[in-house]
């Protein structure tokens, strides 16, 4: 005799059931999450996020609800917009703490700002944005400072050309075929045909120079620690105020390079 769960449809758990529904929701609180990380503005209302992630206003309220009792976002209750939370700064933070190339390069930094007298920054790359994610600035009056973990595109600012000039010529191609290029200052090189030559003048010399490209005021020398097979793994910069850094800057190049190199080497590069 066959019963009916025999030749019927399939009973499913409602574990298994509810199962799916609980991976979805996880996805879209991770997208949720990930859109705050990954904007300019330190706020953002409800409908901005549901526009954006094309989620409705009803889902993104539970998502951010559900996101504020475990501390990674914020609700600022006078203007009723969102900000990521001292959760998310945890995150992060233990993230950095596991960084090889963050410990590995901590005392570079601390020697390269004693040789320069300047601010020695190190940043890593995440898809076609990198990151500030430690710095070390002089014991003087006026020092350039940057914020860490803002991403910023691949062609704005010293450090972000590091990155691009010695990534693949196919992954230099697919992002110069953008439609535009964000310009962050009136400085920032937003010109395809000039970005190419700034990048075969970078991959020559073996860094990059910016002068306002990516902040007012501020002038860098950015090189990349590069890892066994050519790829760079990380950029180290040294930066300061136009007026004094650019009387020196041969010089910071110079310390910077035998900086990225002595890095470099750690990460298993070996010079053609």
């Amino acid at each position: 005799m066959t019963s009916t769960a025999d030749v019927g449809e399939v009973s499913v758990p409602k574990q298994e059931r509810n199962g799916g529904q609980t991976t979805a929701t996880v996805e879209r609180a991770a997208d949720v999450l990930m859109f705050f990380a990954e904007q300019r503005s330190q706020t953002l209302g409800v409908t901005e996020v549901a526009k954006a992630l094309k989620l409705s206003k009803a889902a993104v309220h539970r998502i951010l609800t559900s996101l504020r009792r475990h501390g990674l976002i914020e609700l600022d209750e006078s203007s009723r917009r969102y900000s990521l939370g001292i959760g998310a700064m945890k995150l992060g933070m233990a993230y950095l703490e596991r960084m090889d190339v963050r410990t590995v390069a901590r005392p570079e930094l601390v020697a390269l700002s004693e040789r320069t007298v300047e601010t020695a920054t190190l940043s890593v790359r995440s898809g076609w944005t990198r990151s500030y994610i430690d710095q070390v600035t002089p014991r003087r009056e006026l020092i350039m400072s940057v914020t860490l973990g803002v991403p910023y595109p691949l062609h704005a600012g010293a450090s972000s050309k590091a990155f691009l000039a010695f990534l693949s010529d196919e992954e230099i191609e697919h992002y110069l075929s953008q439609p535009s290029l964000e310009q962050l200052t009136p400085a920032t090189i937003a010109n395809v045909p000039r970005l190419r030559r700034e990048i075969e003048e970078i991959r020559a010399r073996g860094y990059a120079r910016s002068t306002a490209e990516r902040q007012a005021g501020a002038a860098s020398v950015a090189a990349p620690i590069l890892d066994q097979s050519g790829r760079p793994i990380a950029v180290v910069s040294v930066s300061g105020p136009i007026e004094r850094f650019l009387e020196d800057a041969d010089a910071h190049a110079a310390a910077l390079l035998r900086t990225t190199r002595l890095l470099s080497e750690r990460f298993g590069h070996r010079p053609e």
